[in-house]
């Protein structure tokens, strides 16, 4: 590993949104590599918890003279210019660097980046190929964007030259990071406040591709149509995965679903028996999710072994179709997705499993994406028996689009389906419990606060 040299002046870091997904593993690499770190967030969770346990000095709340003995001042792209402590930075001459720069000079630290990105599967996927890092006693540093029980957290400070990263394209962050290997899932409409339309969202991934270095290798899925040019815009080694593509390097053959939704596969590496594998998390997408990591970590030379009993274990992160509990007899999942492609992945997932009937509880993420891609939600969620839409959850956006949860229930009636449009959780509670019957299946869907309604609903 090399040493942060153009963090080296800075001895005192202070983070304002130390609590998030990403600063909090900034953090704890930043303090394993010397640096007086400090840092603040809005309100205390777990993550905040962990941080104070291991020594870094968090405040909750936003005051200005938490900032005072900085030499930098990090901040996460939630934070607003008004805020009081990236306001105090300025107003004293102290440097501000958004979360994306400082992680760039984090992963150019490590010989071997490991950068996992896409549209969709993004965590699943990182955590997949953490998992087989570790079997496989690789001692890698770890930043993914959910829970994994196996690392206790959503990263780890390992010591070796591997960075496993999950990489976001939202506001093009990914941009600023030095990979030495790539994976890219799939590409879709997402993100669009930001992007406006697929083909800058295609530019961008473009772009990342081309940050590769000539002997870096490039993992990419050959059955989407938005990626299977990428190898032409780099001299890296690129590797392709696919279960339609006859021709993609790995490919997934004879694959049979358990009563779980589990999947079992045989993988063919140029035509030629690899190994059989079987997952323990549910749906085809898992398969694909399995294959970009099986090509990843084939090519990094880890035995087949490691990688067949990693990805046996792997249960899967938090939040991701992620088994809560029971309410009447029914089961109560709980899944981030919150775009239409990955609720149609959640509700083919949920096919495979043995049920009597399918309930969704959707809380839409932010007006923007709600707006652009109603048809599409209306039409996925028709794939459930009985459908709840609670409000849509703003994140960072006013709404300025003029949209409703109630846009994609009138949507949905006119596909001649019915769904509810229930806005407070006490009374999404009090309807399931009405109406749910013993052997049904309940999932929470979304990237907001519905994961609170699931583990309420579940008794937790």
């Amino acid at each position: 590993m090399d040493e942060l040299n153009e963090l080296k002046q800075y001895k005192n870091i202070h983070m304002i949104g130390i609590g998030g997904v990403s600063m909090s593993g900034i953090a704890e690499i930043l303090q394993n590599r010397g640096f007086n770190i400090s840092g603040s967030d809005i309100s205390s969770s777990n993550v905040t918890d962990k941080l104070r346990e291991n020594g870094i000095d968090v405040t909750i709340g936003h005051y200005s003279d938490a900032v005072e003995n900085a030499n930098l001042v990090v901040y996460s792209a939630a934070i607003s210019d008004n805020d009081v402590e990236l306001a105090r930075a300025k107003e004293l001459n102290i440097p501000t660097v958004e979360r994306k720069e400082i992680l760039g000079l984090i992963t150019k630290a490590f010989r071997n980046t490991i950068c996992v990105s896409g549209t969709h599967g993004k965590s699943t996927t990182t955590s997949m190929v953490s998992m087989c890092f570790l079997e496989a006693k690789k001692d890698p540093t770890i930043q993914v964007g959910a829970i994994l029980d196996e690392i206790d957290g959503n990263y780890k400070i390992g010591n070796s030259d591997y960075f496993i990263l999950e990489s976001c394209e939202y506001s093009e962050s990914f941009l600023s990071f030095f990979p030495k290997a790539e994976i890219i899932l799939n590409i879709d409409s997402d993100h669009l406040d930001y992007y406006k339309n697929i083909e800058n969202v295609k530019n961008a991934f473009i772009k990342f591709v081309q940050l590769l270095p000539d002997d870096g290798i490039l993992v990419y899925n050959a059955d989407d149509a938005n990626c299977s040019h990428f190898s032409q815009y780099t001299k890296a080694k690129s590797l392709t995965y696919g279960i339609n593509s006859s021709n993609a390097n790995y490919t997934a053959r004879n694959i049979n679903f358990d009563k779980y939704g589990f999947a079992s596969f045989d993988v063919y590496h140029n035509n030629v028996f690899f190994k059989t594998f079987k997952l323990s998390v549910p749906g085809i997408h898992n398969v694909y999710n399995a294959l970009a990591c099986i090509a990843l970590c084939d090519e990094f030379g880890l035995d087949r072994s490691d990688i067949k009993s990693a990805l046996q274990k792997y249960t899967g992160a938090h939040r991701r179709f992620e088994y809560l509990g029971e309410i009447n007899g029914a089961k109560v999942y709980d899944d981030y997705g919150h775009h239409p492609t990955e609720i149609t992945a959640v509700a083919d997932a949920m096919k495979r499993k043995k049920y009597n009937h399918s309930w969704v509880i959707f809380q839409p993420h932010t007006y923007s994406r709600t707006k652009n891609l109603l048809d599409d939600f209306a039409q996925c969620l028709t794939n459930f028996d009985n459908i709840i839409i609670t409000d849509i959850y703003a994140a960072r956006e006013n709404n300025t689009y003029n949209v409703s949860s109630k846009d994609i229930v009138n949507k949905i009636d006119d596909l001649g389906r019915k769904a509810y449009y229930i806005p407070k959780f006490d009374d999404i509670i009090d309807f399931v419990k009405r109406n749910v019957k013993p052997d049904d299946i309940i999932i929470t869907q979304g990237a907001g606060t519905i994961t609170d309604l699931g583990h309420k609903l579940a008794g937790k």
